[in-house]
């Protein structure tokens, strides 16, 4: 048996996430990552079965970094506001140092392997996120409603407000772009305003 070296797991790992983001799925061939990790075919079986294995392997650990940062200094029992805010600095500044990570996540949400990884995951940030939620609508700080409503309402303008930041652009004919503060304190302020009673 073959011995693992970490650096070229990582190389094979990054190269994976370069190809998903840039061709998505289709485009990953174990040819392909093998020529642009600089290993042979045979190197990447060493540390994953197959395709598949690779790409669940890859959210399996991309998602935990992500939970992981976005439960820093966050606690269930804070109030709607406070914990929001700390889930959306978490998450802003999650996604802005590492971008790969955010776009390769976001083509899993919508991609059959999202199910497949589902089961798979680690339950305590969806039980974390869930406590959250339920104490707060028990507190009366937030409007009951269906979860996909909730995180449209409650995340996706943050994760907008990141992409024109990321790219640099506004709006077309509106320039540049950058999340600041004050920016992101304000959506939120509204986002705020929508979601309580």
């Amino acid at each position: 048996m073959r011995t693992r070296d970490l650096q070229k797991q990582e190389a094979i790992r990054q190269k994976a996430l370069k190809m998903i983001v840039k061709e998505g799925f289709d485009g990953l061939s174990m040819q392909k990552l093998a020529r642009a990790a600089g290993v042979s075919p045979a190197t990447i079986y060493i540390y994953y079965k197959d395709r598949e294995d690779l790409i669940l392997q890859l959210c399996m650990e991309e998602g935990k970094k992500m939970a992981e940062a976005t439960l820093k200094n966050f606690d269930p029992e804070m109030s709607f506001e406070e914990g929001l805010k700390v889930q959306w600095l978490n998450r802003a500044k999650f996604c802005m140092e590492n971008p790969l990570s955010m776009h390769f996540l976001e083509q899993i949400r919508h991609s059959p392997f999202h199910d497949k990884v589902f089961t798979k995951m680690d339950t305590s940030f969806i039980a974390a996120m869930g406590r959250f939620v339920h104490n707060a609508i028990r507190r009366n700080e937030l409007v009951p409603l269906p979860i996909e409503v909730y995180w449209s309402v409650a995340f996706a303008p943050l994760y907008s407000l990141v992409k024109f930041h990321m790219t640099g652009r506004g709006m077309p004919g509106t320039g540049s772009f950058v999340l600041d503060e004050k920016t992101l304190h304000q959506t939120l302020q509204l986002v705020l305003k929508a979601l309580k009673p």
